[in-house]
């Protein structure tokens, strides 16, 4: 087992209301990388508030769950969270 904890996080794009969905061991970087436009995906929907975020034990756990996250049920059970 890791020491390292990976994380599944929620962003919101106060610009458009949009979700973005994702993955990292380093959430706080993974963060910064975004406000700072580092990430092209986001680049434009600046600014992003975290929104939700979950812990795993696996880089393959919180990977299957940003997956999840991208489907029409996990849509539903972000919905219902937040």
């Amino acid at each position: 087992m890791s020491r390292y904890m990976f994380y599944t996080y929620v962003l919101r794009s106060a610009r458009d209301n949009k979700l973005y969905i994702g993955s990292t061991s380093d959430l706080v970087t993974r963060k910064k990388f975004h406000d700072q436009g580092r990430v092209q995906s986001t680049k434009n929907r600046r600014p992003l508030v975290l929104i939700y975020y979950e812990a795993c034990l696996t880089k393959e756990k919180a990977e299957k769950r940003e997956k999840y996250f991208k489907t029409g049920f996990g849509r539903g059970f972000l919905k219902n969270r937040i």
